[in-house]
């Protein structure tokens, strides 16, 4: 089935899905559906995606299926580029191990991830904190350097110790 949705926007939206495939060749009995999109707008720029679900697909739900596929690849991208590049280091290679270690590692990150989530909408000191560093990667460096300096019995005193020093070498 293909649609060409028209609402005025000069975009051009299609869709092309289909029910009750097999996954692949190796998997036949494992039947999904599938869903391509593409949008083209009045450049002639093109834009492509293609979903597997289990979702059943007809015209009245692909526009909602297909946003809904939008938002969460953007909420997997900014999650995964802010664990490789604001000083988590999703991007090391933890091959080192016996079995799992590499997905140990990255369950550990995740999980910390999810504190400082937490942090960030809950803990005042936290939000100083990082506003005084100025960036996350460098809060993330300077908690580290106190951890490995200090003697601290807890993370309020890491906080506290990174906004001390900083207002120190800001005058």
């Amino acid at each position: 089935n293909e649609m060409l949705p028209a609402d005025g926007s000069g975009i051009t939206d299609t869709y092309r899905f289909v029910n009750g495939i097999a996954l692949n060749k190796s998997h036949s009995d494992l039947l999904v559906n599938m869903l391509e999109y593409w949008q083209v707008d009045s450049d002639g720029k093109e834009l492509h995606f293609t979903w597997v679900t289990d979702l059943p697909l007809d015209e009245d739900h692909v526009d909602k299926i297909m946003r809904a596929g939008r938002v969460r690849w953007s909420i997997e991208n900014e999650t995964f580029n802010t664990l490789k590049n604001q000083g988590y280091n999703l991007g090391h290679n933890y091959g080192l191990g016996d079995k799992h270690l590499s997905a140990v590692f990255v369950h550990l990150m995740m999980l910390a991830f999810l504190v400082d989530q937490i942090q960030q909408l809950c803990c005042p000191l936290f939000n100083a904190a990082w506003q005084e560093c100025g960036s996350k990667r460098y809060l993330w460096e300077s908690i580290r350097g106190t951890f490995k300096t200090c003697i601290v019995p807890s993370m309020e005193v890491i906080l506290r110790v990174i906004m001390t020093n900083m207002k120190v070498r800001l005058l």
